[in-house]
């Protein structure tokens, strides 16, 4: 099982190596058990066997210990058209970001992270990201929108060592954005 590394911890601040593409056999279970880890954090009755582990809806390779460009993401939308957002993502990058600013009414989490830090963490509404996707084994293309797009922004900031509360500001964690949305 994965062991997730808190923020405490200097190499969750260090920029992330690319991986080869397609990935090697290393890579490729490395980020199939994040996507393991990741569901299972979200099941209540393992959360109640292991309380230890937090619920999550993302997870970055740093977090666990290795310091390489890659992601999985996986949560329930409630839109009957997609009803699952899940991706396995290496190299991702933004290519693209709106003007537009949004942010999460109740704050970011992070499960790197135990000490709660309140304040707005304004994210891009609308981004492109170009990665390459390690279940179709293919070049993708996303376009994501508020908290999809949060969400993305959350996990590929842990790639650059950037943690959520880095972007609340210090002596304003409440600051108001004209404009921004609020999800």
């Amino acid at each position: 099982m994965l062991h997730i590394v808190k923020d405490s911890e200097p190499s969750l601040r260090q920029k992330c190596a690319p991986v080869e593409t397609p990935l090697s056999e290393e890579n490729q279970a490395l980020i199939d058990e994040m996507l393991e880890y990741l569901l299972l954090s979200q099941d209540p009755k393992y959360r109640q066997k292991h309380p230890e582990c937090r619920e999550g809806v993302g997870l970055a390779a740093p977090q666990v210990g290795h310091n390489v460009r890659m992601l999985v993401i996986s949560y329930a939308t409630g839109d009957e058209k997609n009803p699952l957002i899940q991706h396995q993502l290496a190299n991702p990058r933004i290519v693209v970001n709106s003007v537009r600013k949004c942010f999460l009414s109740g704050g970011e989490g992070c499960l790197s992270v135990d000490a709660e830090h309140r304040g707005r963490v304004y994210r891009d509404y609308k981004i492109v990201v170009k990665a390459y996707d390690a279940k179709a084994k293919e070049d993708v293309t996303i376009t994501a929108r508020g908290y999809d797009a949060i969400v993305l922004q959350h996990e590929i900031d842990h790639l650059n060592g950037v943690l959520f509360y880095d972007h609340i500001d210090k002596s304003n964690p409440n600051k108001d954005i004209p404009g921004a949305v609020e999800i």
